[in-house]
């Protein structure tokens, strides 16, 4: 079987995977830089890199703290 022709994909998958991967970078490195979040860092480190875009997204909403 060719392995260009699985079946899967990529032109869709390729963009989500390239998404989360931002995310995730991004994430943590706003998550070093801050001085104080809602929860513990090391709990945020956790839900950024295992839950995927939507542990991202969570930590952007949920875990930061405002600045003032």
């Amino acid at each position: 079987m060719d392995a260009m022709n699985t079946g899967i994909p990529w032109s869709l998958i390729a963009p989500l995977i390239g998404l989360q991967l931002i995310l995730a970078v991004i994430g943590l490195i706003s998550l070093y830089k801050a001085e104080a979040t809602r929860g513990p860092k090391w709990l945020w480190v956790i839900i950024i890199v295992c839950g995927n875009i939507l542990g991202s997204v969570a930590y952007f909403v949920i875990g930061r703290k405002d600045a003032s």
